[in-house]
């Protein structure tokens, strides 16, 4: 499986704690997802995360590609942010000082051990359904950073069209070498895609 974080979202545009809102990609993610296309490689199924950002990410790529139709798995779904969603950074920070950073989180906020066992399950269920498959699966930041922590790597910011190779055994995740799809100075394709 190859994990990938969806295009330059409205949100993200503005740093806006996205969680599950559901903002449009911006002009800049549908260029991002068109021009990663071309480094996919070969894959078998594209699955994707629910939210339109991973959704219309894998919809670009899958037209490009010629794979689909995309199938959609709702646990792929980015992590619940609660009271922080919509939110930027300075807002959070004046609003509930000294949390970022803290591992303090706000009401609503899907805690680690949940969000493991929505994405374990999903992946569990992709595996199953399609084992022995190339899948290319477009999802969030948050999903590929709990995987990481789960298998003890350390925490670095996921861009967008960044990805990260994993090979589920049946019982167990191994977690392969991340990757970055595209480049923003890269971006030569026409705005309209």
């Amino acid at each position: 499986m190859l994990l990938v974080r969806h295009g330059q979202s409205e949100w993200n545009a503005t740093g806006r704690w996205q969680g599950g809102a559901d903002p449009d990609l911006t002009e800049l993610g549908r260029r991002q997802a068109f021009h990663a296309a071309a480094r996919i490689g070969t894959v078998d199924v594209i699955v994707a995360s629910p939210l339109i950002r991973a959704l219309e990410t894998a919809q670009i790529i899958s037209a490009q590609i010629g794979i689909g139709p995309v199938v959609v798995e709702s646990d792929l779904a980015e992590r619940d942010a609660g009271e922080w969603e919509g939110l930027t950074r300075a807002e959070i920070e004046q609003q509930w000082p000294g949390y970022l950073g803290h591992d303090r989180w706000p009401l609503g906020y899907e805690g680690h051990d949940e969000l493991m066992e929505r994405i374990k399950g999903a992946l569990a269920r992709i595996e199953a359904e399609y084992r022995g498959a190339q899948l290319l699966v477009l999802t969030h930041g948050g999903v590929i950073g709990a995987l990481e922590r789960d298998a003890g790597l350390p925490w670095e910011r996921m861009p967008n069209l960044g990805a990260r190779a994993l090979v589920h055994h049946g019982n167990r995740i191994e977690i392969g070498e991340r990757l970055v799809l595209v480049d923003d100075d890269e971006l030569t394709i026409p705005s309209q895609i």
